[in-house]
């Protein structure tokens, strides 16, 4: 059991499948300028999101505009791909193996929260971002909180990490990544970015394609929005 887990790990996250994602310099360039252009916008918005007051309803359209413009950004920066891991002797498209780690990842933060409230400033910091969950119509901010899971996924796993190029991209598109996000100007979003940012890095690095990461993001996502208000805010 603890061998099958182990190859799994590596297939999801260390081991690379074979690709032929080559680009001629001319259409790499694009990818840079397309992305740096993209980052100066969707970082602005982001920090005008999270500034917004819990329950004030310019949260929702900021928020849907950062989505649709790290989307934006992902289409515009040329070819994207979904991925593919080995799963019993073929390669396939990668479901199952990101759904547990993303199950796996909300645990593990489910935990980090039982810790987290009972550390004030921390607790602050975790109960400002929830707010905008537990005040506003979580229906909504449910749906776009994924939406910006998977147009990050477009984006920063997807165009930026391409347009980097072959020299250390799991460890630049994290740093540009965590880096954005201090924008929102709470720790644990930066913290959670870090993270989470070097685990969907490392997923697309090992598949090749965006799929992974995006359902890791999901699932995640919706476990934190879900599981930690009431863990937060007891």
């Amino acid at each position: 059991m603890v061998g099958r887990v182990q190859r799994l790990v590596e297939h999801a996250l260390i081991e690379q499948v074979p690709r032929d994602h080559h680009q001629p310099d001319s259409a790499f360039r694009r990818r840079r300028i397309v992305s740096a252009v993209t980052i100066a916008v969707g970082t602005t918005l982001l920090g005008f999101s999270l500034a917004t007051d819990p329950g004030d309803a310019a949260f929702y359209p900021i928020t849907a505009a950062v989505a649709v413009v790290w989307v934006i950004g992902g289409l515009l920066s040329g070819p994207l791909h979904l991925g593919y891991i080995p799963f019993r002797g073929a390669l396939r498209r990668p479901i199952v193996t990101p759904i547990a780690l993303g199950l796996a990842a909300g645990a593990v933060f489910v935990v980090g929260a039982l810790i987290v409230r009972e550390i004030e400033p921390l607790r602050v910091f975790t109960s400002h971002v929830l707010a905008h969950a537990t005040q506003g119509n979580l229906a909504i901010v449910t749906v776009l909180a994924l939406a910006n899971g998977i147009a990050e996924e477009v984006f920063f796993r997807g165009a930026l990490f391409a347009a980097i190029g072959r020299r250390h991209p799991v460890l630049i598109s994290t740093v540009i990544y965590t880096l954005v996000t201090i924008a929102t100007q709470n720790p644990m979003l930066v913290f959670a970015a870090l993270l989470m940012g070097t685990l969907f890095a490392l997923q697309r690095r090992a598949s090749g394609g965006i799929l992974a990461s995006m359902l890791t993001h999901v699932i995640w996502s919706t476990i934190l929005i879900l599981a930690l208000p009431p863990i937060i805010d007891k």
